[in-house]
Protein backbone atom coordinates (compact mmCIF):
# COMPACT_ATOMS: atom_id res chain seq x y z
CA UNK A 1 0.00 0.00 0.00
CA UNK A 2 1.47 3.75 -0.65
CA UNK A 3 0.24 6.83 0.56
CA UNK A 4 1.42 10.35 1.35
CA UNK A 5 2.30 11.13 4.97
CA UNK A 6 2.44 14.88 6.60
CA UNK A 7 4.77 15.97 9.31
CA UNK A 8 3.77 19.48 9.38
CA UNK A 9 5.68 21.85 11.29
CA UNK A 10 7.40 24.26 12.94
CA UNK A 11 7.09 28.40 13.84
CA UNK A 12 10.61 30.60 13.65
CA UNK A 13 9.14 33.88 13.34
CA UNK A 14 6.36 32.20 12.74
CA UNK A 15 3.14 31.14 13.50
CA UNK A 16 3.54 27.58 14.17
CA UNK A 17 5.01 24.35 14.70
CA UNK A 18 2.59 20.86 13.84
CA UNK A 19 2.57 17.31 14.50
CA UNK A 20 3.00 14.98 12.27
CA UNK A 21 -0.45 14.38 10.20
CA UNK A 22 -1.30 12.09 7.17
CA UNK A 23 -2.36 13.36 4.11
CA UNK A 24 -0.45 14.68 0.87
CA UNK A 25 0.17 17.82 -1.09
CA UNK A 26 -2.42 19.66 -3.81
CA UNK A 27 -1.60 21.98 -6.09
CA UNK A 28 -2.07 24.60 -3.14
CA UNK A 29 -0.27 23.10 -1.24
CA UNK A 30 -1.18 20.22 1.92
CA UNK A 31 -4.48 18.55 2.14
CA UNK A 32 -4.77 16.35 5.76
CA UNK A 33 -6.48 13.36 4.85
CA UNK A 34 -7.25 9.96 7.43
CA UNK A 35 -5.33 6.28 7.89
CA UNK A 36 -7.05 3.54 8.99
CA UNK A 37 -3.49 1.69 8.53
CA UNK A 38 -1.07 3.42 10.72
CA UNK A 39 -1.57 4.69 14.37
CA UNK A 40 0.54 6.91 16.24
CA UNK A 41 1.38 5.14 19.86
CA UNK A 42 3.24 7.49 21.55
CA UNK A 43 4.21 11.07 20.62
CA UNK A 44 7.19 12.85 23.33
CA UNK A 45 7.57 16.48 22.39
CA UNK A 46 9.66 19.10 23.89
CA UNK A 47 9.45 22.51 22.89
CA UNK A 48 11.72 25.50 24.45
CA UNK A 49 12.23 28.92 23.25
CA UNK A 50 15.73 27.91 21.43
CA UNK A 51 14.12 23.87 20.16
CA UNK A 52 11.33 21.48 19.27
CA UNK A 53 12.32 17.57 19.68
CA UNK A 54 9.75 14.88 19.41
CA UNK A 55 10.17 11.55 19.67
CA UNK A 56 7.13 9.66 17.52
CA UNK A 57 6.27 5.61 17.54
CA UNK A 58 4.25 4.52 15.11
CA UNK A 59 2.40 1.03 14.01
CA UNK A 60 1.08 -0.28 11.21
CA UNK A 61 -1.53 -2.17 12.21
CA UNK A 62 -2.63 -4.12 8.72
CA UNK A 63 -0.92 -7.14 7.20
CA UNK A 64 0.28 -4.85 4.50
CA UNK A 65 3.39 -3.04 4.15
CA UNK A 66 2.61 0.77 4.08
CA UNK A 67 5.01 3.38 2.10
CA UNK A 68 4.90 6.97 1.67
CA UNK A 69 6.47 10.11 1.27
CA UNK A 70 7.04 11.50 4.52
CA UNK A 71 6.98 15.61 4.55
CA UNK A 72 7.52 18.09 6.96
CA UNK A 73 7.01 21.68 5.73
CA UNK A 74 8.05 24.42 7.77
CA UNK A 75 4.62 27.47 7.88
CA UNK A 76 4.86 30.30 5.21
CA UNK A 77 8.14 32.72 5.83
CA UNK A 78 7.17 36.02 4.71
CA UNK A 79 10.27 37.38 2.91
CA UNK A 80 9.96 40.70 4.83
CA UNK A 81 10.40 38.77 8.01
CA UNK A 82 14.13 38.15 7.57
CA UNK A 83 14.04 42.23 7.79
CA UNK A 84 11.72 43.06 10.31
CA UNK A 85 12.13 40.18 12.76
CA UNK A 86 16.18 39.50 11.58
CA UNK A 87 16.84 38.60 15.64
CA UNK A 88 15.36 35.57 15.08
CA UNK A 89 16.19 34.44 12.30
CA UNK A 90 19.54 33.40 10.22
CA UNK A 91 21.37 36.64 8.87
CA UNK A 92 22.32 34.62 5.31
CA UNK A 93 18.60 34.79 3.83
CA UNK A 94 19.28 32.85 1.08
CA UNK A 95 19.98 29.75 3.59
CA UNK A 96 18.45 26.49 2.58
CA UNK A 97 17.81 25.08 5.88
CA UNK A 98 17.10 27.90 8.38
CA UNK A 99 16.37 25.25 11.31
CA UNK A 100 19.04 22.97 11.14
CA UNK A 101 15.91 19.92 10.76
CA UNK A 102 17.52 16.61 11.40
CA UNK A 103 15.68 13.31 11.61
CA UNK A 104 16.21 9.63 12.20
CA UNK A 105 14.17 6.50 11.99
CA UNK A 106 14.82 3.50 14.16
CA UNK A 107 18.08 5.58 15.53
CA UNK A 108 19.20 5.74 12.21
CA UNK A 109 19.93 9.20 10.83
CA UNK A 110 17.84 9.96 7.58
CA UNK A 111 18.51 11.46 4.31
CA UNK A 112 16.10 14.42 4.32
CA UNK A 113 15.29 16.51 1.00
CA UNK A 114 14.90 19.80 1.20
CA UNK A 115 13.20 22.12 -1.63
CA UNK A 116 10.93 25.11 -1.89
CA UNK A 117 7.46 27.12 -2.62
CA UNK A 118 6.62 30.73 -2.90
CA UNK A 119 3.11 31.61 -1.80
CA UNK A 120 0.54 34.26 -1.68
CA UNK A 121 -0.58 34.14 2.01
CA UNK A 122 -4.24 34.74 2.41
CA UNK A 123 -5.79 37.71 4.05
CA UNK A 124 -5.50 37.85 7.89
CA UNK A 125 -3.59 34.70 8.09
CA UNK A 126 -2.94 34.75 11.26
CA UNK A 127 -6.90 34.53 12.07
CA UNK A 128 -7.42 31.27 11.02
CA UNK A 129 -7.06 28.42 12.67
CA UNK A 130 -3.46 26.98 12.83
CA UNK A 131 -4.14 23.71 11.13
CA UNK A 132 -5.69 25.47 8.06
CA UNK A 133 -2.49 26.96 7.67
CA UNK A 134 -0.82 23.92 6.73
CA UNK A 135 -3.84 22.48 4.22
CA UNK A 136 -3.62 25.87 2.50
CA UNK A 137 -0.83 28.07 2.77
CA UNK A 138 -1.57 30.27 -0.21
CA UNK A 139 -1.71 31.07 -3.55
CA UNK A 140 1.51 28.96 -5.25
CA UNK A 141 3.39 31.78 -7.36
CA UNK A 142 6.94 29.66 -8.21
CA UNK A 143 6.37 30.17 -11.56
CA UNK A 144 5.68 33.52 -11.69
CA UNK A 145 8.53 34.13 -9.60
CA UNK A 146 11.01 32.26 -11.70
CA UNK A 147 9.73 33.97 -14.78
CA UNK A 148 10.15 36.96 -13.41
CA UNK A 149 13.69 35.81 -12.27
CA UNK A 150 13.38 36.81 -8.94
CA UNK A 151 15.22 34.64 -6.13
CA UNK A 152 13.27 31.78 -4.31
CA UNK A 153 14.86 33.52 -0.97
CA UNK A 154 14.54 35.95 2.20
CA UNK A 155 17.16 38.39 0.78
CA UNK A 156 15.64 41.63 1.55
CA UNK A 157 18.09 43.55 0.06
CA UNK A 158 18.74 41.56 -2.88
CA UNK A 159 15.35 41.58 -3.89
CA UNK A 160 14.32 45.10 -3.24
CA UNK A 161 17.91 45.85 -6.21
CA UNK A 162 16.47 43.03 -8.17
CA UNK A 163 12.98 45.03 -8.17
CA UNK A 164 14.01 48.35 -8.48
CA UNK A 165 15.96 47.21 -11.62
CA UNK A 166 13.22 46.57 -13.49
CA UNK A 167 11.83 48.05 -16.42
CA UNK A 168 8.64 50.18 -16.01
CA UNK A 169 6.93 47.37 -17.67
CA UNK A 170 8.04 44.62 -15.62
CA UNK A 171 7.46 46.76 -12.75
CA UNK A 172 4.00 46.78 -13.35
CA UNK A 173 3.78 42.78 -14.73
CA UNK A 174 4.69 41.91 -11.47
CA UNK A 175 1.98 44.20 -9.30
CA UNK A 176 -0.62 43.00 -11.45
CA UNK A 177 0.47 39.59 -10.60
CA UNK A 178 0.32 40.31 -6.88
CA UNK A 179 3.80 39.29 -6.08
CA UNK A 180 5.89 43.00 -5.60
CA UNK A 181 4.35 46.24 -4.71
CA UNK A 182 6.62 49.71 -5.40
CA UNK A 183 6.84 53.32 -3.63
CA UNK A 184 7.47 56.03 -5.84
CA UNK A 185 9.18 58.13 -3.61
CA UNK A 186 9.00 61.58 -2.36
CA UNK A 187 11.62 64.05 -3.53
CA UNK A 188 10.33 66.71 -1.04
CA UNK A 189 11.18 64.58 1.84
CA UNK A 190 13.97 63.24 0.31
CA UNK A 191 12.94 59.25 0.36
CA UNK A 192 14.14 57.32 -2.26
CA UNK A 193 11.93 54.96 -4.50
CA UNK A 194 11.12 51.33 -3.03
CA UNK A 195 10.32 47.92 -3.85
CA UNK A 196 8.70 45.28 -1.90
CA UNK A 197 8.50 41.36 -2.27
CA UNK A 198 4.89 40.18 -1.19
CA UNK A 199 4.98 36.45 -1.58
CA UNK A 200 6.18 33.73 1.48
CA UNK A 201 8.49 30.31 1.19
CA UNK A 202 7.47 27.47 1.98
CA UNK A 203 10.47 24.77 2.73
CA UNK A 204 9.71 21.65 2.86
CA UNK A 205 11.69 18.46 4.24
CA UNK A 206 10.62 15.01 3.19
CA UNK A 207 11.93 11.56 2.65
CA UNK A 208 10.61 8.39 1.82
CA UNK A 209 9.32 5.81 4.76
CA UNK A 210 8.06 2.15 4.77
CA UNK A 211 6.07 1.35 8.04
CA UNK A 212 6.37 -2.58 7.78
CA UNK A 213 3.46 -4.80 8.04
CA UNK A 214 2.23 -5.91 12.13
CA UNK A 215 5.66 -3.66 13.12
CA UNK A 216 6.28 -0.53 15.03
CA UNK A 217 8.49 2.57 13.64
CA UNK A 218 10.12 5.14 15.76
CA UNK A 219 10.78 8.29 14.13
CA UNK A 220 12.22 11.39 15.63
CA UNK A 221 13.26 14.72 14.38
CA UNK A 222 14.73 17.96 16.18
CA UNK A 223 15.33 21.90 15.10
CA UNK A 224 16.12 25.39 15.85
CA UNK A 225 12.86 26.46 17.22
CA UNK A 226 12.66 30.48 16.43
CA UNK A 227 9.56 31.84 17.54
CA UNK A 228 8.27 35.22 16.95
CA UNK A 229 8.82 37.79 19.57
CA UNK A 230 10.09 41.10 20.42
CA UNK A 231 9.69 44.35 23.22
CA UNK A 232 7.04 43.20 25.56
CA UNK A 233 4.94 45.65 28.02
CA UNK A 234 2.88 44.20 31.04
CA UNK A 235 1.06 45.86 33.91
CA UNK A 236 -1.10 44.07 37.06
CA UNK A 237 -3.83 45.14 36.26
CA UNK A 238 -2.95 45.03 32.23
CA UNK A 239 -4.33 47.82 30.69
CA UNK A 240 -7.37 47.43 28.31
CA UNK A 241 -5.44 47.00 24.97
CA UNK A 242 -3.13 43.77 26.50
CA UNK A 243 -6.22 41.98 27.55
CA UNK A 244 -6.83 40.06 24.43
CA UNK A 245 -3.31 37.91 25.53
CA UNK A 246 -5.49 36.69 28.41
CA UNK A 247 -8.04 34.77 26.49
CA UNK A 248 -5.07 33.62 24.04
CA UNK A 249 -2.93 32.51 26.36
CA UNK A 250 -5.37 31.74 29.16
CA UNK A 251 -3.73 33.73 31.27
CA UNK A 252 -4.90 33.88 35.19
CA UNK A 253 -5.03 36.38 37.71
CA UNK A 254 -1.56 34.69 39.81
CA UNK A 255 0.21 34.05 36.06
CA UNK A 256 -0.60 37.86 35.37
CA UNK A 257 0.96 39.26 38.73
CA UNK A 258 4.21 36.86 37.90
CA UNK A 259 4.52 38.49 34.44
CA UNK A 260 4.21 42.05 36.27
CA UNK A 261 6.51 41.09 39.06
CA UNK A 262 9.18 39.96 36.07
CA UNK A 263 9.09 43.07 34.33
CA UNK A 264 8.79 45.22 37.17
CA UNK A 265 12.62 46.34 36.89
CA UNK A 266 12.56 49.20 39.68
CA UNK A 267 16.21 49.66 38.92
CA UNK A 268 16.55 50.42 35.96
CA UNK A 269 14.58 52.87 34.22
CA UNK A 270 15.01 51.91 30.67
CA UNK A 271 13.18 48.69 30.89
CA UNK A 272 11.18 49.12 33.28
CA UNK A 273 7.30 47.27 32.70
CA UNK A 274 9.51 46.27 28.96
CA UNK A 275 10.79 42.80 28.42
CA UNK A 276 10.66 40.03 25.50
CA UNK A 277 7.96 37.83 24.88
CA UNK A 278 8.17 34.65 22.69
CA UNK A 279 4.99 33.11 20.93
CA UNK A 280 5.20 29.99 20.07
CA UNK A 281 2.38 27.94 18.76
CA UNK A 282 1.72 24.01 17.71
CA UNK A 283 -0.41 22.54 15.79
CA UNK A 284 -1.75 19.18 17.97
CA UNK A 285 -4.60 18.65 15.62
CA UNK A 286 -2.78 16.81 12.99
CA UNK A 287 -2.35 13.93 14.94
CA UNK A 288 -5.81 13.02 14.43
CA UNK A 289 -5.33 12.29 11.15
CA UNK A 290 -3.80 8.72 12.03
CA UNK A 291 -5.75 5.70 12.90
CA UNK A 292 -7.11 6.08 16.31
CA UNK A 293 -5.89 8.15 19.19
CA UNK A 294 -2.64 9.25 19.96
CA UNK A 295 -1.67 6.11 23.25
CA UNK A 296 1.08 8.01 25.15
CA UNK A 297 1.16 11.65 24.82
CA UNK A 298 3.95 13.35 26.58
CA UNK A 299 4.35 16.87 26.55
CA UNK A 300 7.53 19.09 28.09
CA UNK A 301 7.83 22.46 28.15
CA UNK A 302 10.87 24.28 29.36
CA UNK A 303 10.90 27.78 30.09
CA UNK A 304 14.55 28.65 29.79
CA UNK A 305 14.83 30.36 33.24
CA UNK A 306 13.62 30.45 36.43
CA UNK A 307 13.24 34.17 35.98
CA UNK A 308 10.58 33.69 32.90
CA UNK A 309 7.21 33.37 32.89
CA UNK A 310 5.15 30.80 30.93
CA UNK A 311 1.41 30.95 30.28
CA UNK A 312 -0.46 28.67 28.21
CA UNK A 313 -4.16 27.17 27.62
CA UNK A 314 -3.82 23.49 28.95
CA UNK A 315 -5.07 20.95 31.06
CA UNK A 316 -2.91 18.93 33.71
CA UNK A 317 0.20 20.98 33.92
CA UNK A 318 2.68 19.53 36.34
CA UNK A 319 5.94 22.12 37.15
CA UNK A 320 8.94 19.52 37.23
CA UNK A 321 11.89 21.44 37.73
CA UNK A 322 13.05 24.94 38.02
CA UNK A 323 12.19 25.68 34.33
CA UNK A 324 10.04 22.63 32.96
CA UNK A 325 6.55 21.45 33.01
CA UNK A 326 5.03 18.39 32.11
CA UNK A 327 1.76 17.22 30.29
CA UNK A 328 0.54 13.61 29.99
CA UNK A 329 -2.59 12.23 28.62
CA UNK A 330 -3.32 8.85 27.86
CA UNK A 331 -5.68 7.90 24.76
CA UNK A 332 -5.50 11.45 23.63
CA UNK A 333 -6.93 13.06 20.96
CA UNK A 334 -5.72 16.43 20.61
CA UNK A 335 -9.43 18.70 20.61
CA UNK A 336 -7.10 22.37 20.48
CA UNK A 337 -3.82 23.75 19.59
CA UNK A 338 -1.35 24.88 21.26
CA UNK A 339 -0.49 28.64 21.62
CA UNK A 340 2.36 29.15 24.55
CA UNK A 341 3.87 32.79 25.34
CA UNK A 342 7.41 33.00 27.53
CA UNK A 343 7.94 36.32 29.05
CA UNK A 344 11.18 37.41 29.50
CA UNK A 345 12.54 40.13 31.83
CA UNK A 346 13.71 43.30 30.04
CA UNK A 347 17.40 42.87 31.13
CA UNK A 348 17.32 39.73 29.60
CA UNK A 349 17.15 41.05 25.83
CA UNK A 350 20.24 39.85 24.07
Amino acid sequence: MRISLVLAALGLALPASANDGFGGLSSVGLTFDQTDAVEMVEENLFISIDKVAVDYVFRNTTGADVTGEVIFPLPPVHVWASWESSMNLPEDGAILDIVDFTATVDGKPVQVTIDKIAVIEPEWVENRPLSEQYDTPGRDVTAELERFGLPMTMDVQAIREQLLAMSPEEQAATKAAGIADFYEGDPATDSPPDAYGLWSIVTRYHWTQTFPAGAEVRISHAYTNRPPGGLFYWTYPPEDWNTYLIDQYCIDEGTSKAMARALDNKDNDEFNDYGISYHIAYVLRTANSWAGPIGKFKLTLDKGDPGNVISLCADGVKKTGPTTFVIEKTNYTPDRDLEIMIVLPGDAWP
